[in-house]
C-alpha cells in the first residue's frame, strides 16, 4: 500500500515537475517557448497553481540555472581532487574540462540566458548570472591555489582570479562552437582546454618571485 505524501511532500513534487518540464521546454524550443501556460499544461497543472510554487518565469528560470550549477560545480571539484591525486592521468585530467562541456551541451539554453542576463543591465537575471560566473571563478581559483599556487598577495590572487575566468569564458566558447557545429569533436575541445590551462599555469611558475611549489602537470 501506497503511503500518501505529506502537504509539504506533494508540494514539493510539484515544484519538481515544473522544473522538469520548463527544462524540457527550454532545450527542445528554446527560452521563446517558454510560458507559464505551457510549462503548467506540460507539467500537468493548473496555470494558477504556477504561482504557488515560483513567482514569476524568471524566478523559475533563476531555480533551473541555480540548481543546474550547483551540481556542476559538485561536479567539476570532485573531477579536480581526483586530478590532483594523479597528477600523472592525463585522461583525469582532461575530464575536469569534459564535464563542464558536457554539461553546457546537455542545456544550452541555460548558458546562454546566463550569459545575455549578465551584459544586461535591465535584465532580472543580470544579479544571479553575475554572481554564478563569480562562483565558478572563485571555485576554480580555489582549485589552482590547492595545487600549490598559493595566493600570498593580490597580485597572485589576482592572477589567480584571471586564469579562472579566462578558461571558463574558453570553456563556454568552445561548447557553444561544438553546438553549432564549428567543433565536432568534444574530446578536441577539451585537449585544447589542457592545453589552456598548463600553459597559464606555466606562466605562473615562470614569473614568480619566490619559491613556490611546482604544480603537477599531467601528462608528465
Amino acid at each position: 500500500m501506497t503511503t500518501p505524501l505529506s502537504r509539504s511532500e506533494a508540494k514539493d513534487q510539484t515544484r519538481r515537475r515544473l522544473i522538469r518540464a520548463a527544462l524540457a521546454i527550454l532545450d527542445q524550443e528554446g527560452e521563446a517557448g517558454l510560458s507559464t501556460v505551457k510549462v503548467a499544461k506540460a507539467a500537468g497543472i493548473a496555470q494558477s497553481s504556477f504561482y504557488v510554487h515560483f513567482k514569476d518565469m524568471q524566478d523559475l528560470l533563476r531555480v533551473l540555472a541555480e540548481e543546474g550549477g550547483e551540481r556542476l560545480r559538485g561536479a567539476m571539484r570532485e573531477a579536480r581532487r581526483k586530478a590532483r591525486e594523479e597528477p600523472g592521468d592525463l585522461r583525469r585530467h582532461r575530464e575536469t574540462f569534459r564535464i563542464p562541456l558536457e554539461a553546457i551541451c546537455r542545456h544550452p539554453e541555460l548558458l546562454r540566458i546566463q550569459l545575455r542576463a549578465r551584459h544586461d543591465p535591465s535584465s532580472s537575471l543580470r544579479d544571479f548570472a553575475v554572481r554564478s560566473a563569480a562562483a565558478y571563478r572563485d571555485h576554480h581559483a580555489a582549485d589552482l591555489a590547492a595545487l600549490g599556487y598559493t595566493a600570498d598577495d593580490e597580485r597572485d590572487r589576482r592572477r589567480l582570479e584571471m586564469i579562472a575566468e579566462g578558461i571558463n569564458a574558453a570553456t563556454n566558447a568552445l561548447a557553444i562552437g561544438h553546438l553549432e557545429g564549428r567543433y565536432p569533436d568534444l574530446d578536441e575541445c577539451a585537449d585544447i582546454l589542457t592545453a589552456l590551462s598548463r600553459g597559464a599555469l606555466r606562466l605562473l611558475r615562470h614569473e614568480s618571485t619566490g619559491p613556490r611549489p611546482a604544480a603537477p602537470e599531467a601528462g608528465e
